[in-house]
């Protein structure tokens, strides 16, 4: 019987969460699908599940009732989901602005940061074109620039939440959950001390 928090094909509940935090086209969401079907995991967008709730994009969130309205709906969904355990959660880019959220992440999840450059998630948000309607600029500039100075500003945070770190860079979803799952597995033998 195997008396590890971490995932298995088996009952997901009593297990971490796997939470995949990092910016806007790093793969979360592709990588967080794979993963959960490979795991037999429920699988949350955090994103997904606010824009459904509201009815809304989270741009026209922003625009109709501002950021500090989409951080509190945000903010409620990390207490629903982060309470719970067993699953896989995709977060939006902006989590890790409130140290409260990665709190209640970290209790009952490993928190992974997928990254990329921002050559790399521009070249990603210029091949999906949803991205400009449903998400809002957060500087006003062009895509590499906004990329780049958001990056910069978040990195900081980013590190100090992540339990893991992954770069996507030139790997397919696959590939990167492949990295996730050998990660989570590598942390958790080594805090068991084995």
């Amino acid at each position: 019987m195997n008396n590890d928090r971490f995932p298995g094909p088996s009952s997901p509940e009593g297990q971490l969460n796997l939470v995949l935090i990092g910016f806007r086209a790093t793969g979360k969401t592709a990588v967080g699908r794979h993963l959960a079907a490979q795991l037999n995991r429920s699988f949350v967008d955090l994103d997904q599940v606010l824009m459904e709730e509201a009815g809304q994009t989270i741009a026209e969130i922003v625009a109709r009732e501002g950021w500090k309205e989409f951080r509190r709906r945000e903010r409620e969904l990390v207490v629903r989901y982060g309470a719970r355990q067993g699953r896989v959660l995709a977060t939006g880019g902006g989590v890790i602005l409130d140290p409260e959220n990665v709190r209640i992440l970290r209790k009952n999840g490993i928190v992974i940061w997928l990254t990329a450059d921002p050559e790399t998630i521009q070249d990603r948000l210029a091949l999906d074109g949803s991205w400009e309607v449903s998400r809002p600029s957060l500087t006003g500039k062009d895509t590499l620039s906004e990329v780049a100075e958001v990056l910069q500003a978040r990195q900081h945070l980013y590190l100090a939440a992540a339990q893991i770190i992954i770069n996507t860079e030139g790997q397919t979803v696959e590939e990167v959950a492949d990295k996730v799952l050998a990660a989570v597995k590598a942390r958790e033998a080594w805090s068991h001390g084995g």
